[in-house]
């Protein structure tokens, strides 16, 4: 899954990194990196789509605020979008919350890469059983072993609060998904010196990262085949992602600093791993 992750790239590097032609809106207060991406925040994403109220009709590729947390836009209200953070890439093209949004709403979710709490298959079982969990896990960070940028493949929603006028700010939301595949099995790139070896033994799910080569496929909106789209599901090539562990801090959502993303030399003392 991804619940948490890490957005400190400035708006102006990911307009050049991903082509950007038409930011949402100007900047007019300083940046502010987020080393602790929640659900329901703000997230910058990338999309292709017409320009509002332009004579041209072509898609234009935008870097856009969305809220994380998608609200399907036949939702009566938008409490569920904080539990509709992620879809999963197996079933996303036949869910109802989703599938439209597949079919013509896709977005990339820039990151510098996300955390994740190593979950052990004994910690897995007790979970399946609806026991008390152990003690604390230990988060871990994932990032590309090269260091650039994580694009997570997402999709977006438009949903009208009829409680308010036209002419409201907040009349129209705008919300977004992350899609999950399968851990990947195989040996990181990257790897610590205790604890997991790959991603699966961390989590048995991951964000689905695209490779640049995927990018323009997967944000066309005049793709709508949904078998062809699947194929853009694949998970990237093996032995692009590094992870070590990072503070326990992370697990509070008020914490948010550089440090989080600190490498520690080992788990933290009482937690698993």
């Amino acid at each position: 899954m991804c619940g948490r992750f890490a957005s400190s790239r400035r708006p102006e590097d990911l307009a050049a990194t991903f082509e950007i032609e038409k930011w949402e809106e100007e900047p007019q207060e300083e940046f502010v990196p987020d080393f602790n991406v929640a659900p329901t925040k703000e997230v910058y994403a990338v999309l292709d789509r017409p320009l509002k109220d332009a004579e041209d009709p072509r898609p234009v590729r935008q870097l856009r605020t969305l809220k994380w947390g998608l609200v399907p836009s036949w939702s009566k209200t938008p409490e569920g979008g904080a539990r509709m953070i992620n879809a999963r890439a197996e079933t996303v093209h036949e869910k109802p919350s989703y599938r439209r949004a597949f079919a013509s709403r896709r977005c990339v979710v820039p990151a510098d890469g996300y955390y994740e709490w190593v979950t052990a298959p004994e910690e897995r079982q007790l979970e399946v059983e609806g026991k008390k969990k152990r003690p604390r896990k230990q988060p871990y960070f994932v990032t590309p072993a090269d260091g650039s940028v994580f694009a997570m493949a997402g999709l977006y929603e438009f949903w009208r609060d009829k409680t308010l006028p036209d002419e409201h700010p907040l009349a129209w939301w705008v919300t977004c998904t992350v899609i999950t595949t399968e851990a990947e099995t195989a040996p990181l790139a990257v790897a610590p010196e205790e604890g997991p070896r790959s991603l699966a033994d961390i989590h048995p799910r991951m964000p689905l990262m695209l490779t640049p080569d995927r990018w323009d496929a997967w944000l066309d909106p005049s793709r709508t085949d949904v078998d062809e789209l699947r194929t853009l599901l694949e998970p990237p090539p093996h032995g692009l992602m590094r992870a070590y562990p990072v503070s326990t801090a992370v697990s509070n959502v008020r914490n948010n600093g550089p440090e989080l993303l600190k490498e520690l030399e080992g788990p933290e003392e009482g937690t698993l791993f």
